[in-house]
């Protein structure tokens, strides 16, 4: 669906995009995270041809996404993190203005949303909320068969409740209809419920672009007490921290800690775990 390869682009006040590489098979969600000024709106806008790499090559269903622009984005739902309507239209209004750009609109499938999500074709879009913009804008990415949703920190802001039915609805649009997501996030645990993959970049570089099992079983949180801590686990360990009862640090060798120290407890670490810990690994 979507595939990536040795992205880059250099703005004059020294912000790079560093050779970035990844791919999205059809029928699943990625998560795309990094901390804020990583360059996740920037690869967005890249993908999206709304600004011009330096180097590289993205391909969008298998095409080049500016040889092929207008045949791509006809198959592509895009939605972004602020509201891009005319306040002053109504829902239905402003639906009738986007429509005839999508090959494959199906007035439908739009309605059924409309009545899923409670939107009353009069209402204005100045005095809808900003959950009510949301709705809006994923009853018109996904009223044109598209093949491919990229979303753009959808979910920021809105009510706990809200994102959960969002995070539901697309799981099930993606299993039901063989669609892929690119979805990019600060909120990494609507990621932790439903992405397949994970990319994550960090200044600019890509740190890694995994399955997301792949992820959880080689980052982990060890914890021991003092006399389980030799010299060589503690070489595996980052930001360890200690007392005089016990130790606890940060790994991304799980998997290996666990066989060699069988008598270790090592949790989980979430996403927030993994970006806060390697984040001083990757600013050179």
């Amino acid at each position: 669906m979507l595939e990536v390869n040795n992205l880059t682009k250099e703005f004059f006040m020294g912000f790079k995009l560093d050779n970035i590489s990844f791919k999205l098979e059809p029928g699943y969600i990625m998560g795309f995270v990094g901390p804020n000024g990583a360059g996740k709106s920037t690869t967005i806008k890249i993908i999206m041809n709304l600004l011009k790499k330096d180097s590289g090559e993205i391909r969008i269903f298998g095409k080049d996404h500016v040889e092929s622009e207008i045949e791509i984005k006809d198959k592509i739902g895009f939605i972004y993190d602020e509201s891009y309507f005319f306040e002053n239209l109504s829902i239905e209004n402003m639906k009738e203005i986007i429509a005839p750009f999508y090959s494959q609109w199906d007035e439908e499938v739009f309605q059924e949303y409309l009545k899923k999500f409670e939107l009353k074709p009069r209402y204005k879009i100045k005095n809808l909320s900003k959950g009510m913009k949301v709705k809006f804008a994923l009853a018109i990415a996904l009223s044109h068969h598209a093949q491919l949703i990229i979303m753009d920190e959808p979910t920021s802001g809105l009510d706990p409740i809200f994102r959960r039915e969002v995070l539901n609805l697309l799981y099930e649009i993606v299993h039901e209809e063989n669609i892929s997501i690119f979805f990019s996030t600060h909120i990494t645990s609507d990621l932790e419920r439903i992405a397949d993959y994970i990319t994550y970049i960090n200044n600019g570089k890509l740190i890694f672009s995994k399955s997301k099992d792949e992820i959880m079983d080689n980052y982990g949180i060890v914890k021991g007490g003092p006399e389980q801590l030799s010299n060589s686990l503690r070489e595996e360990l980052i930001g360890l921290r200690e007392t005089s009862v016990s130790f606890e640090g940060f790994t991304d060798k799980a998997s290996e800690i666990r066989q060699a120290y069988p008598d270790l407890l090592i949790e989980r670490a979430s996403l927030d775990d993994i970006m806060f810990n390697t984040r001083g690994q990757f600013n050179d």
